[in-house]
């Protein structure tokens, strides 16, 4: 038996048995959700919570100073940045930011995966983002929200976390990365699913997981999912070209982007520098 196969045997046998390790919410997203909840919360309250964590509160304070908040006067403190993003946009953001300390390994090869899969989910997020914010400006009753839509893309595939990390047993494949990445491809759904409802993520989460794959677009819509799917056809994610390009065919039509290459449009490519900013 092949190391592909040991491995794909392994992870089945886990998913279907309940034992695959999953990865826990880093602890500061938790305690600023749990927070975040309270109908009394003040912003001083909340730039408290996330001061427990020096490397989110020094990004809060990035996000605040950057294009993507639209500002030109710049933040030098956490209350100043709490303050500028406000408590309707500070959840979903500060666990955005947060995420990042999920995606760690102390094996060297698996943690050369794992920084690959995060650029990704970034990239993912960046396209989507900047797509639908070129639809709300002309659709602003879209009743979609850019930084659910942030959060949903930085997570759309965060199964394949942990099937990378038991991916370490079989050494002989951490230098292919096309066999990982098509291996979590297909496998991480479920995975994914299973994360998102021990972390507590509402249900909008689990169908975005589950229908992101599927080059067909949501009804009624557009969703977001299309969006996360706008992004994954900007960086020609699927494997069905044909497929691929009548969707977008299909998205240009129903005016969520304005031409088959969207991302080259300068509305789309602005926005998009403004979020990656963001996270660089």
């Amino acid at each position: 038996m092949s190391a592909q196969q040991r491995l794909i045997q392994l992870l089945q046998y886990k998913i279907q048995h309940d034992q695959l390790l999953l990865p826990t919410l880093p602890d500061i997203a938790l305690k600023v959700r749990q927070r975040s909840a309270e109908p009394d919360i003040s912003l001083a309250d909340m730039a408290d919570v996330i001061a427990q964590d020096p490397a989110l509160a020094a990004r809060m304070i990035k996000v605040a100073n950057s294009a993507y908040m639209g500002r030109s006067i710049k933040v030098t403190t956490l209350n100043q940045a709490v303050t500028r993003i406000g408590l309707s946009q500070i959840r979903n953001i500060a666990i955005a930011m947060a995420l990042e300390q999920v995606f760690v390994s102390k094996h060297k090869q698996v943690q050369q995966q794992l920084d690959r899969l995060w650029q990704s989910s970034v990239q993912t997020a960046c396209s989507a983002m900047a797509c639908l914010a070129y639809y709300q400006a002309r659709e602003a009753r879209s009743g979609l929200n850019k930084d659910v839509l942030c959060l949903m893309a930085l997570l759309h595939n965060i199964g394949a976390l942990p099937i990378l990390s038991e991916a370490e047993r079989e050494s002989e494949l951490l230098g292919d990365p096309r066999f990982l990445m098509h291996l979590t491809t297909d496998l991480a759904t479920e995975v994914s699913l299973r994360i998102l409802f021990a972390w507590g993520f509402p249900e909008e989460f689990h169908q975005v997981a589950q229908r992101w794959q599927k080059l067909q677009p949501e009804t009624p819509g557009p969703g977001y999912a299309d969006f996360i799917r706008l992004a994954l056809i900007a960086a020609d994610g699927y494997q069905d070209k044909a497929r691929q390009q009548r969707l977008v065919e299909y998205y240009v039509k129903a005016q969520l982007v304005p031409q088959v290459e969207f991302m080259q449009h300068p509305d789309i490519a602005k926005v998009y520098q403004d979020v990656q900013s963001v996270f660089r």
